[in-house]
């Protein structure tokens, strides 16, 4: 139930109901909040806690497939979507529980409801794979470049921007060019396609505005400080899907793949399906995997317990077949090399020890909530230290949550 920013949704069937395909089973309970949809017909076993991805217990349903495959839709438009009014097409997205698929997992019909005072003037598709290992955008544009722009015009209807982008990596030619050709349709004349260099992390959304517009988001700031709103291929799809499909957010494209993978894949799996599952369903080599990581390698989250499930944000799942032997960690020396790579331009180091001192509030001063946790700090810091885990553990306090005792 706990698949989007903000908070858990309901649960509602109770155990020994029978549910299907798309049937809502979690509903919305508060603003900022998604609700949640069957992926399979089967019978509810037990609601309860259950492993999350994030490595703590959350509400979650357990449902049995009855391999039945019953499937229900949500009630659609009586009418094209061109002639719907925004209101209409913000309701059955939200009807629809789609949230930001490149990793937030925002609620999309709050992003597609920006403030009065900031009109949205540009609007982003986000076609950029950005991390090492994931392809999972990549090859959506190949074989629904279709749904994947119309989905696309949907949002700028809703917005009234009056500019669409999509933006690709130069290096993926072939997706670009799909997407090339479709765009001479005449039905989709209003979306502008740009290449891109790869480079990392540019397929975060504040640096991805920064490449296409020459524009910075301010600190504490949203996207639509700027006048853009940034959407990811995957959530363009889903938003085509429940548009003119009446489909909700139940199933996504994730990569599986990593040295430990040896038939790495890009599938189209229900949300809920266990790990370990999915990774068998893949050969995966359970006698040299040595991590399993949900999400990229540089910004994923390591997994202890195979029974946790797909999240509706999950791009993919990495399985490394050796670990980084552990290295002594070192004070700072001062050398800048994490100033000089954080994409924000912080100061990761001093940053770091505003929280190890838990002075959190020079640390908010700083900027650390504008860290997007890209990593590149940690990765080229010769002290070895986890920037990233402070960058974190400073956010968590901010929240209002306090300070962790660690033994030693």
């Amino acid at each position: 139930m706990a698949q989007h920013t903000g908070n858990a949704a309901k649960p509602i069937p109770m155990p020994g109901d029978r549910v299907r395909i798309g049937q809502i089973i979690g509903e919305p309970t508060g603003p900022l909040c998604a609700s949640v949809h069957s992926s399979i017909a089967g019978t509810v076993k037990a609601v309860g806690d259950f492993p999350h991805p994030s490595g703590k217990q959350s509400i979650a349903i357990h449902i049995e497939n009855d391999g039945s495959g019953e499937e229900v839709t949500m009630p659609g438009l009586e009418k094209p979507w061109r002639e719907a009014a925004p209101g209409e097409l913000i309701q059955i997205i939200a009807n629809a529980g789609i949230v930001g698929m490149g990793g937030t997992a925002f609620p999309t019909h709050i992003k597609l409801s920006p403030p009065a005072n900031k009109p949205i003037n540009t609007l982003i598709i986000n076609g950029i794979d950005g991390e090492p290992y994931l392809t999972a955008d990549t090859r959506m544009m190949r074989e629904h470049p279709d749904e994947i722009l119309t989905g696309a015009l949907i949002a700028k209807k809703i917005l009234g921007s009056k500019e669409t982008i999509l933006a690709v990596e130069k290096p993926w030619q072939v997706a670009a060019g799909t997407i090339y050709n479709k765009l001479k349709d005449q039905k989709f004349k209003d979306i502008k396609l740009v290449k891109l260099s790869s480079k990392y992390p540019q397929g975060s959304e504040k640096q991805l505005i920064q490449a296409l517009l020459n524009k910075q988001v301010p600190c504490g700031g949203t996207p639509a400080d700027c006048g853009c709103a940034v959407l990811n291929v995957g959530t363009a799809r889903a938003i085509y899907n429940a548009v003119c499909n009446g489909t909700p957010l139940h199933q996504r494209v994730t990569t599986v793949s990593g040295p430990a993978i040896r038939s790495p894949k890009n599938l189209s799996a229900p949300i809920g399906t266990t790990l370990r599952y999915i990774l068998d369903n893949c050969d995966i080599d359970w006698g040299t995997v040595k991590k399993i990581v949900l999400g990229g390698a540089m910004t994923g989250c390591a997994q202890s317990d195979m029974t946790a499930s797909l999240q509706k944000s999950t791009r993919g799942i990495v399985a490394f077949d050796r670990l980084v032997e552990g290295v002594r960690r070192y004070e700072c020396i001062n050398c800048g090399n994490c100033v000089k790579t954080c994409p924000i331009r912080l100061v990761p180091s001093f940053l770091a020890k505003y929280v190890e001192k838990n002075n959190i509030e020079e640390a908010r001063a700083r900027g650390i909530m504008d860290c997007i946790e890209c990593g590149s700090c940690a990765y080229v810091c010769p002290a070895k230290i986890n920037l990233v885990h402070y960058m974190q553990l400073g956010k968590y306090r901010i929240a209002g949550n306090k300070p962790v005792e660690y033994v030693s």
